[in-house]
């Protein structure tokens, strides 16, 4: 047997381990987190409940799709208190809105495992369109989906009344994701 029929039995044999798609979420591991500024001071917060379907092959991004829905009551602004505030009729509205829904409608590969990701995020029954970056691994045979977006508050009526004055609380929040999901099929 000649050096290239080994290297080509050895290929064969040898299972690879990337999988042709991702798709169900893992909450358990997965994160949605914000961080806005009040008066000048950084507050972090997150959302405890939320759910999707995910379908992303990273060798095929241009046909990835996914939604997100956050349940917005399972909000975590730091404080019984203002966890009570951030669900009331000022801010997000939970009897009326109770989910803000993000649908991925484009993603593009920039290369490095970086893809830029197009979608419409929807909070309070105004839809916003939005593009971020994100970035993807794999690690544990699982995909990893990393990234960030600012969101201007006001525009979705978050922060109403006497919260809509971007001096006490600034317009600008930022959200971080991890969205973790399982392998749709192992190639071999």
């Amino acid at each position: 047997m000649n050096r290239f029929s080994i290297f080509v039995l050895c290929l064969l044999l040898t299972p690879v381990t990337w999988a042709a798609g991702y798709g169900p979420l893992v909450i358990e591991r997965s994160s949605i987190r914000f961080v806005s500024k009040q008066m000048g001071v950084s507050v972090e917060g997150g959302f405890r409940r939320f759910t999707g379907q995910l379908d992303f092959d990273p060798a095929h991004p241009e046909t990835a799709r996914a939604h997100i829905d956050v349940e917005l009551a399972s909000v975590d602004a730091g404080s019984t208190e203002a966890n009570d505030e951030v669900v009331g009729k000022d801010w997000f509205f939970v009897r009326q809105f109770p989910v803000a829904r993000f649908d991925m409608h484009r993603v593009k590969a920039l290369g490095n495992g970086l893809f830029e990701v197009q979608g419409r995020l929807t909070i309070k029954n105004v839809t916003q369109e939005m593009v971020t970056k994100a970035s993807f691994h794999q690690a544990d045979g699982l995909g990893f989906f990393t990234g960030n977006f600012m969101i201007k508050r006001l525009a979705f009526g978050i922060g109403e009344g006497a919260w809509g004055d971007p001096s006490v609380v600034a317009d600008e929040v930022k959200v971080n994701f991890v969205l973790v999901a399982k392998p749709l099929a192992s190639q071999k």
